[in-house]
């Protein structure tokens, strides 16, 4: 992981909504905590309970409103993203990470009275804790493989193939060639990637069918988030929607999902187009 030093410890580089504000110290990582984090916590510790160890372990919270949890060292890719975090066999491990995720999320009950985040979320809900934002930003890897995930802070209930659908998005990545070239340059075969990522999770053949339109509905929901954050005048997210092309992008990317839907479809069933 990128690190910094500083007097309040190594600042770990990477992430939007607290960048600059996640510090490593010593064995733990103190962050600023989420509104929902005592039950986020319960769930985390829950999975470790339930055989899941690749997340953070939280330690606790501060009276300044931050939380403590345990540093997992290995890498994470920043973007621009380096060639490794490409490969075939990081994509499938990623795929493999998140289907041990949801084997062990499916064993934790959740809670009714808690106010789960809804940037990111399925708006169709479920009755499992997803983790709603797997880019590369969020994966820890060693030796080539996705090791742990973090930053569980926009996890919240609803299906497993919408966590997969998100992480689509920016595994395969499900992003127009224009679009993927500012952080892919090596132009990613988007239907082999997509087919790589189903397989190594095990996705059921109604699991594929369905995939590309829930990526697109994942590609909506990020677009809602991303427009919220520049009403409310969010300076990160209003330079970062300039630097990358403005609406003009999603639009771009949200008609070329539809336009090869059946062509995605078609690689994820084996079958051809049409």
């Amino acid at each position: 992981m990128t690190t910094g030093g500083g007097a309040d410890g190594e600042a770990l580089a990477g992430g939007m909504v607290n960048a600059g504000a996640v510090f490593r110290r010593g064995a733990l990582v103190e962050r600023p905590a989420p509104p929902h984090a005592p039950a986020l916590h319960a769930h985390l510790l829950a999975l470790k309970e339930h055989g899941f160890d690749a997340a953070p372990t939280p330690v606790g919270l501060t009276a300044d409103g931050r939380e403590r949890l345990t540093f997992i060292p290995g890498d994470v890719a920043l973007p621009p993203f380096p060639h490794w975090v490409m490969t075939a066999a990081a994509l499938e491990s990623v795929g493999s990470l998140l289907r041990r995720l949801h084997r062990a999320s499916v064993a934790v009950a959740v809670g009714t009275d808690t106010e789960w985040p809804r940037d990111l979320a399925d708006p169709e809900g479920g009755t499992m804790v997803c983790h709603n934002d797997v880019c590369p930003d969020n994966v820890v890897f060693r030796d080539g493989r996705a090791a742990a995930l973090i930053d569980f802070d926009l996890a919240a209930p609803g299906r497993p193939l919408w966590d997969v659908a998100m992480a689509a998005r920016y595994w395969v990545p499900m992003l127009d060639p224009v679009s993927a070239a500012a952080l892919y340059p090596a132009g990613p075969d988007v239907s082999a990637r997509l087919r790589i990522l189903a397989d190594s999770y095990g996705l059921s053949p109604g699991e594929r069918a369905e995939l590309p339109t829930v990526i697109e509905q994942t590609t909506e929901s990020c677009r809602a988030f991303v427009a919220r954050r520049v009403a409310d005048g969010d300076s990160v997210y209003l330079r970062a929607l300039a630097e990358r092309g403005g609406w003009k992008r999603w639009d771009r990317i949200q008609a070329w999902l539809a336009a090869h839907r059946e062509t995605f479809t078609a690689a994820l069933l084996d079958r051809p187009p049409g």
